[in-house]
Parts: C-alpha cells; sequence; structure tokens
C-alpha cells in the first residue's frame, strides 16, 4: 500500500441526501459517478473500503414514524432504500472499474449476498468494495449506528461521515453566522453538547472502540482521498479533544 495513506481500511458512511444531487427525490446519476470515482482513486492507493449508505433520498424511517406510521414498520422500509442505494453505488462503481459486492443485514438473496462479518473482510482483503446495506438489520437504529457497528465489526481505522457540511460546529451554520467549526472534537463534547452530526448511539459505539470519525464536505473534489491521506478536512472526532 502506498506510504501517502494513513489508513489501511476505512468505513465510509454516505447519507441518501448526499446523493440527491440537485434533484428533490432519488439518485442522481452523476453524483453517484462523482462518488465512485472517488472511491476508485482511494481504492488504487491500495486501501481496503467498507460504504454504508442511508436512504432518506428515498424514505426516511423517522419521517414515516411522525406522519403516524408504525415505527418498526417505518424503518424496515427505509431499510429498503438503503437497499435500492447499494445497488445504484455497486452500478457506477463497477462501471469505474471497481469490482463490488453488495451485503445486506436483510435477506434479499436474488439482489445481495448476506452480511457475514468474516465474509466482507475477505472481500476488502481481495480488493473490493464492500457495500452494506439495509442499516443493522434492526428497526430503531439508524444508519450512522451501521455504520459504527459495520466499522468495529471489519476492523476499520477510521470512520469517515461524507456530509453537506464541512465539519462539525458548535450550532448550525445555515442559521447562525458566528457557527464556529471545529477542526477537532472529542466524542465527550460531541455527547454533552448534544451536536447532532452523528446519533449518540454511533458516536458511544466508536468512543467506546476508540475509533475516530472524520466529518466532512462530500461535495468538495478529493475530499475523500485527502482524508484518507490524513490530511486536515473537516473534523476529527477522537479521544484527543478539541483544536
Amino acid at each position: 500500500m502506498s506510504g501517502a495513506t494513513r489508513y489501511r481500511r476505512i468505513l465510509l458512511k454516505l447519507s441518501g441526501e448526499a446523493l440527491l444531487g440537485e434533484q428533490p427525490y432519488g439518485v442522481d446519476p452523476a453524483v453517484v459517478a462523482f462518488v465512485a470515482e472517488q472511491v476508485r482513486s482511494v481504492r488504487d492507493l491500495g486501501v481496503e473500503v467498507g460504504i454504508v449508505v442511508g436512504g432518506g433520498n428515498i424514505f426516511r424511517g423517522m419521517a414515516g414514524a411522525a406522519t403516524g406510521m408504525d415505527r418498526a414498520t417505518a424503518d424496515y422500509i427505509g431499510m429498503l432504500a438503503t437497499a435500492m442505494n447499494g445497488l445504484a453505488l455497486q452500478d457506477a462503481l463497477e462501471r469505474a472499474g471497481v469490482p463490488t459486492r453488495v451485503m445486506t443485514a436483510i435477506d434479499m438473496n436474488e439482489v445481495a449476498e448476506p452480511y457475514i462479518r468474516r465474509r466482507a473482510q475477505r472481500h476488502m482483503e481481495k480488493g473490493r468494495v464492500v457495500v452494506f446495506v439495509a442499516g443493522t438489520g434492526n428497526p430503531y437504529f439508524t444508519t450512522d449506528t451501521a455504520a459504527a457497528l459495520r466499522a468495529v465489526e471489519i476492523g476499520a481505522e477510521v470512520v469517515l461521515k461524507a456530509t453537506k457540511v464541512d465539519g462539525v460546529y458548535d450550532k448550525d451554520p445555515a442559521k447562525h453566522a458566528d457557527a464556529k467549526r471545529f477542526s477537532a472534537i472529542s466524542y465527550t463534547k460531541v455527547l454533552v453538547d448534544g451536536l447532532k452530526v452523528l446519533d449518540a448511539a454511533a458516536v458511544s459505539l466508536c468512543m467506546e472502540n476508540d475509533l475516530p470519525i472524520v466529518v466532512f464536505d462530500l461535495d468538495a473534489p478529493e475530499n475523500i482521498l485527502r482524508a484518507v491521506r490524513g490530511e486536515d478536512v473537516g473534523t476529527m472526532i477522537s479521544s484527543k479533544g478539541e483544536r
């Protein structure tokens, strides 16, 4: 593996909304192709890549529950939405020349492999990108928590959370012009201050396993590559604290 990289194995968390592009709903093929090219450039350096993708561009379980739908049912619908996104990512990655496997926490054998930890690790060792879909397979857990869980299970060295903002702020930068962005922050401060960049279960799981999280803007070209190289991009959440 190239010495230019900081991490050997990564878990990339993509929100469903990140795949929208300029569309109000669904998947923007240009955005998916953009992500695939970034992932290809990282894999070409010898980095092993796992991806957890959300489903909010198609259906959000919490939103469904808020309109009166049974929460568990809404969450299962959301899990199916992540599978749609995962297949779209697989198609784009393979068109970019990257061998890819979709692994699902809910059986759907005709379209994806069942998630088996050791098989996922073997795929990654062979240079295949693994896209994990259907969250944890359980309602009431977000795909952020699924990302933290899969990262710990496969032995990833970092969670890269790609978002629409360029890091973690002390308050919503869309509403407050004086919002401060952290270049680094501790797990504890994220939890105590209730910063909503990830849900508390995901942050707690990463904290228990001393697994760093990098939050960064997906839209900036080569940000995934920069994060893998250990450059100062976005916000690092770790045990080391604020700076």
